[in-house]
Order: C-alpha cells, then structure tokens, then sequence
C-alpha cells in the first residue's frame, strides 16, 4: 500500500514540479492567437473552454490502454509501478505536451506534418502511413472490447455483434459531425462517469486495506516473459502512448490560450497514469500472477475488469465501474477516426467544411476496420502496441528536433525517444510478428538500430543549420536565422 500511494502523490507532484519545468522549457505565450481562431472552421477548429477541452483530451487518450495494459503488465509484478510512474511523468506527458503545443505552433498540425517539416518529405510519408495504421487499429480494437464488455452485460438480448454495429454507427457520426455538436456536448458527461469508477476503485483498494505489494524489481511473470523491452510495450496509454500524438492536435485546434497547454496535455497524462496505478494495484492485490495469467486466458482482461469492479464495488456501484471502462474505448475510437480523417485530409489537402469530402475519406475507413473485426483480438493488440510506442518514439524525436532548433534544452525529450528507439527496435527484432531474432542478437540490433536514428538526427539538425545558419524559431514556428530575430 505504501508503494501505491507514493507513487500516487509522485504523479502529482511530478505534474507541479516537472510539469512546470517543461513548460518552461517550451515557451508559452499567452497573447499569442491560437489556431481555433486563427483557423476557425465551424467543424475541427472551434474555441471551447478549459474544462471541456481537458475531458476530452482525457477520455481521448484514455482508451482501454491505461486499464488493460496495467492488467496485463501486472503479471510483471510491481516492477510495473516504476514504468507507470516514472514513464509517465518524464516520457508520456513531456510527449503529450510537446506534440500538442507544436501542433498549436503548426496551426493545429498532425504528426505526419511536423515529422516533415524536421525530417523531410520521406519521413512524412512514413509517418503518415505509421500514424493511420494506428489510428485504424485502435478504433478496430475500440470497437470489440467495449462490444464484449455489453454483450457480457446484456446476454440473451443484445448480441455482440449487435453491439459492434451500434458502436460503429455512434464512430461514424462522431467522425463526420463537427467537434462540438457530439464529442464536446457528450464528452463531459462520459469523463464524469470515468472518474467515478476509477476513484471508486482506488478507494475501495485503500478503504479495504488491499494487499498491494511494495516495490520490486523482480520479474514475477508466471511465464517469465523478460521484462524489457515487453513490460515497456504491454503499458503504454498509461505511461507513454504514441495514440496520444495523434489526439493531442484535435484538442489543439480547439484551445482557446497556450497557458493552457501544461493543464490540458501534461495534465491529463498524469491523470491518466493515476488511473493506469489504480487498476496495476488492483490486479496485483485481488490475483496472483497464476491466477491473473489464467483469468486473462479465458475471460482477457475485460473480464478482470468485471470482476475487479464487482468485487470492490458490489452490484450496483461495479455495474457503474464497467459501464466507466466501457466509455473509455469508445471515447478513444471514435476521435481516433476522426483524427484519421483529419490527417488523410491534411495529407492530401482536401478540405473538410463541407460533409461530401468527409464522407469519401471516412467510409473506406470504417470498411477497413469492419474487415479487421474479423481478425484475433490479441494479434491486433500486439501490432498496436509496436505501432503505438514507435509512433511515440517519432514524435519524441519531432519535439527533441523542434527544442533542438529553438535554442532550448532538447534533452528533455530525446532521452525518452533514444530509450523508446531502442525499446520499440528490439521488440520488433525479436517478436513472431517482426523478425523473430533471438533475444541476444535483437538487443545488438536494436542499439545498432538506436545509433542509426540517432546519426540520423544530428544529421538532419546540422543540415537545417547548414542551411540557414544558426536558427532559432519565432512565433509563427518559421525557422529563421537567429540574426533577424530581436531581442
């Protein structure tokens, strides 16, 4: 117990202390306009209010990651808990927060763009080609967990497939309707229920004196599964998740102030890695590794989820829990075809003011992922979680670039993008779904891998310099000589 609360109150005071420095790090500056009304549409750019925009980031990136991946990377043991704690404070919301605030500096920019404006045109290419596989694979796997969930909770009526359909046909509307008319009138409503469960579980594990073990560094996993680079994999959404690069701008089209930058990105991360220690102290308290390994063999971990919510909730108040967690992948699905639909139409510069052009961009879309409902669960899960952290090990490297050029402390974030190069190039050497690679020979070619990546950013960094001699970046995210920048 004393384990889980001080890493509850590091999360917090890493979101005071940390938080803060980052910001700092960055920049902000409060008169500057911001692309909701610089870039006001009506549809994806539209100024709404701190609160609002902060559940929407939460419930955004809080997709069933902060609670299956902790379920699953409980099998490790508390070591899980470092991961949680310290990835999310000095990797996840640094990423949350830069990949957000350049976005606002790029007029509301996705990945794919910003990747190309600092590494060129092929890298943009790769990007936006890494970027929609995510997003597609999330919504895919945000449809059939929470389907499963209410199928579970409504046997003999409504079927799973049933329940696929409705959710698909709720994605669609949320995909073409503008932001505010559906995710910013339903999303405050769904964060409250969120909340709700996860503060219900976290008191009920203190209230009953739950057995959460205290940290250790050993790996308990029944099938002793290495714990690098696969614990770093199992959670991410929970400690750092290149999902969120792709969320991160929808919100960034709709800020009102940049002040509000470290509450809504770095914020909501903490928040989510609060929820992420929750049910990580949850499955480690209720199960043993044998059991939990065994439970999730059968049931997955939606149904640890049930039962964990049942048990410390009862009847009525685990009902709720469930119904809190089922709102969790749905409120990331449906954004994620949305920012889908917004990078496709970035990428190919259509325009998105009227529904025609929306329609032809998200109806393959959802044809695509009806097809991958077809496929294993836990065969997708694995390609989403090597796509999710490569995309974030990306995104660390556009914001370690953009610091890098501005004259600022880059270290910040190309630690974490060196650490999850090398963390998503070993796991990918070594996986059946990659190349399958001895454990050995895949942490050899990771470095080998890592030191390449690297090569290739002091390359890119000195050529912008070479360029335009020694830069620094003004307000509109111009890179231009430092000479004819004022004081």
């Amino acid at each position: 117990m004393i384990t889980f609360l001080t890493a509850i109150v590091l999360l917090i005071i890493g979101y005071f202390l940390y938080g803060k420095f980052v910001e700092k790090v960055f920049g902000v500056k409060e008169t500057r306009t911001t692309p909701a009304y610089s870039m006001g549409d009506g549809v994806d750019y539209v100024p709404m209010g701190n609160k609002k925009n902060g559940l929407i980031q939460l419930l955004n990136i809080a997709g069933v990651g902060p609670i299956f991946g902790p379920i699953l990377g409980a099998l490790y043991g508390p070591v899980a808990f470092l991961w949680i704690v310290f990835g999310c404070i000095f990797a996840g919301a640094v990423h949350d927060y830069l990949t957000g605030m350049i976005s606002i500096r790029n007029r509301g920019a996705h990945l794919p763009a910003l990747a190309g404006k600092f590494f060129g045109n092929g890298t943009k290419h790769v990007v936006n080609f890494f970027a929609i596989l995510l997003l597609v694979l999330v919504g895919t796997v945000f449809v059939t967990a929470p389907a499963q969930l209410l199928a579970n909770m409504t046997p003999g009526y409504l079927t799973l497939g049933v329940w696929i359909a409705i959710i698909f046909v709720y994605y669609l509307l949320a995909t073409l309707l503008p932001v505010d008319k559906i995710i910013g009138r339903f999303y405050p409503f769904f964060g409250a229920l969120l909340l709700i469960s996860a503060v219900g579980v976290g008191v009920g594990l203190i209230v009953t004196g739950a057995p959460i073990p205290e940290v250790s560094l050993a790996n308990m996993h029944p099938n002793e599964v290495p714990i690098f680079p696969l614990l770093f994999l199992t959670i991410s959404c929970g400690a750092l998740s290149g999902f969120h690069a792709t969320q991160s701008p929808i919100i960034s089209r709709t800020l009102k102030n940049e002040k509000s930058g470290r509450q809504i990105f770095y914020g909501m991360m903490i928040v989510e890695g609060i929820i992420a220690m929750i049910w990580a102290a949850a499955a480690m308290s209720l199960f043993n590794g044998q059991s939990l390994n065994e439970l999730i063999a059968t049931a997955g971990p939606a149904g640890v989820v049930s039962q964990v919510s049942l048990t410390m909730l009862g009847a009525i108040g685990g009902t709720l829990g469930i119904l809190g967690v089922i709102v969790l992948p749905i409120t990331s699905g449906d954004t994620a075809f949305r920012s889908a639909r917004m990078i496709i139409a970035d990428y190919l510069n259509i325009a998105q003011k009227n529904m025609t052009p929306r329609l032809i961009i998200a109806v393959p879309m959802f044809v695509i992922s009806v097809f991958l409902t077809q496929i294993d669960f836990n065969l997708l899960w694995r390609y989403f979680s090597w796509a999710n952290q490569s995309t974030a090990m990306i995104a660390l490297w556009v914001g370690a670039m953009y610091l890098l050029l501005a004259g600022k402390n880059h270290w910040i974030a190309s630690i974490p993008a060196a650490f999850m190069t090398y963390t998503s190039l070993t796991y990918i050497m070594n996986a059946p779904i990659g190349f399958g690679l001895p454990m050995q020979v895949a942490y050899i070619a990771g470095a080998i891998g890592t030191g390449l990546v690297i090569v290739f950013f002091i390359y890119m960094a000195r050529k912008h310099m070479a360029a335009q001699g020694k830069l620094l970046i003004d307000d509109d995210f111009d890179i231009i000589p430092s000479r004819s920048v004022s004081a």
